[in-house]
């Protein structure tokens, strides 16, 4: 019987592991950490009772996933909850940019933007079923569907900038700023656009749902499905040398910097140089409030949606995060809320609610940019910080040292320059291999990229099984 370990318990890190064991690969799953699930845990940060999710937590990548899908993770105690709008963007006019799952109901909302906003999105969404696979696989790859992919590529390919110009008021404008911003990256390159294409997409198509309980409640059902497979895990166990693990196999959920390090020689001359050119990156500086009662927005719909973009106009998204691209700090950064509580009361105790939070900085910040954090949260409802009862503060020093993925505060598996989601960290399959038939990537620095989506998992592991034979 074939052997392998997968290094890293995230969602990719244990899809990888679940798509091995249904193959028949005897399976260990190796943590570091005295939990699993990499980006997708949830803690009692705050206050006792008080459940936040330390990583990620609205994921549009769950219900669009394949591999995911077809696990019917249902069956193992995996419940989501959805909220009554997926987002919201508040601006300082007092209104607010809503994205509904249904396309019609945010296209009315858009006004003179909305048929602008239908004509953008609505040949995606109802193409969706058909492209999903072709978008959560390499960038250079043989298409199964290449009209509906090609539909997406022409509007993903350009700046967001310039998709943006189809808009011509603020509301529709920020609303997609927003959306692109997901990206970490300048608004004025070529692709920059793709990640708001697709998340929207996703939003009208399936959706942003939440895990009822946090996000470890996948991370539980994942685990459930791997252990039923037979694989096992090891929580604890830092890696320091993969030759040392003594598998057939092994697959890295980590970057591709540490992979060098825990691979030494055993790297290919083009993969190595590839892999030290792939670089990490903007930052997160993350923020998690209890509070009582709800957040006091100046516009009462942003009540309605779980995440709120809050950075003003698509102009000032653009530029706040070309400075953060430039490794300048923004007085005022971009900055994400979530108030997960909303449609998920279970995260709440004691009469305090959760709120989830973070912005976007520059590579490697060690500052404090809690009063950034916060001063945006106030610039769109004033007087939440009387409501405040406990804070916890994690800085992109604190999330790279809990979870090594997350290089430098790095959330997103590396830069999303042009040039690094075509090549991530190379062309093709080849970017999960190290050495064929031994050593492979498999986290967020492969295609697809970031999210919780466990498809850089899936085709790593795919592609250690077309390596060996076993496919």
């Amino acid at each position: 019987m074939t052997t392998a370990t997968v290094v890293g318990s995230g969602p990719n890190g244990l899809a990888a592991a679940i798509r091995l064991a249904q193959a028949g690969v005897r399976v260990t799953v190796v943590e570091a950490e005295p939990t699993i699930g990499g980006g997708a845990r949830t803690a009692e940060l705050t206050l006792p009772g008080v459940r936040h999710d330390v990583g990620a937590t609205a994921m549009p990548g769950l219900m669009s996933s394949p591999f995911f899908r077809s696990l019917g993770l249902e069956r193992h105690g995996l419940r989501l909850r959805r909220h009554e709008a997926a987002l919201a963007h508040p601006l300082d006019d007092g209104t607010t940019a809503l994205l509904w799952e249904d396309l019609s109901r945010t296209a009315q909302g858009l006004g003179a933007d909305g048929a602008a906003w239908a004509r953008a999105f609505g040949p995606l969404v109802r193409g969706y079923d058909s492209v999903v696979e072709d978008t959560f696989a390499p960038l250079v790859h043989w298409p199964r569907h290449p009209i509906a992919l090609a539909q997406t590529g022409l509007r993903a390919a350009v700046p967001a900038t310039l998709f943006n110009r189809r808009f011509a008021a603020e509301p529709a404008r920020a609303l997609f700023a927003g959306a692109a911003a997901h990206g970490f990256t300048r608004h004025d390159t070529p692709l920059s656009a793709a990640i708001g294409v697709m998340l929207i997409t996703a939003a009208h198509a399936s959706g942003w749902p939440i895990v009822e309980g946090g996000s470890s409640g996948l991370i539980a059902a994942l685990e459930a499905e791997l252990r039923a497979l037979g694989g096992r895990i090891e929580t604890g166990r830092r890696v320091t040398d993969a030759a040392a693990l003594g598998t057939d196999l092994v697959l890295l959920s980590v970057p591709p910097r540490t992979a060098l390090r825990l691979l030494g020689d055993d790297v290919p001359a083009a993969t190595r140089r590839a892999w030290a050119r792939f670089r990490p990156g903007p930052a997160a500086f993350k923020v998690d409030y209890a509070i009582e009662g709800d957040i006091p927005w100046a516009a009462p719909d942003a009540r309605r949606a779980g995440i709120v973009h809050l950075g003003g106009s698509a102009g000032e998204i653009a530029a706040v995060e070309r400075a953060a691209v430039s490794g300048r700090m923004p007085e005022r950064p971009f900055v994400l809320v979530a108030q997960q509580y909303l449609a998920d009361p279970t995260r709440s105790a004691g009469g305090a609610n959760p709120v989830w939070a973070y912005a976007h900085v520059p590579a490697g910040f060690d500052g404090d940019a809690s009063a950034a954090v916060l001063a945006q949260i106030e610039r769109f409802a004033p007087g939440v910080r009387e409501q405040i009862v406990a804070t916890h503060v994690s800085g992109p020093q604190e999330l790279a040292a809990h979870n090594g993925a997350f290089l430098g505060g790095d959330i997103g598996g590396g830069a999303n320059t042009a040039l690094q989601l075509i090549a991530r960290p190379r062309l093709g399959y080849a970017a999960y291999r190290g050495r064929r038939g031994r050593t492979y990537l498999c986290g967020s620095s492969t295609p697809p990229g970031g999210g919780v989506h466990g498809m850089a998992g899936f085709h790593a592991a795919e592609t250690a099984l077309r390596d060996i034979g076993a496919l």
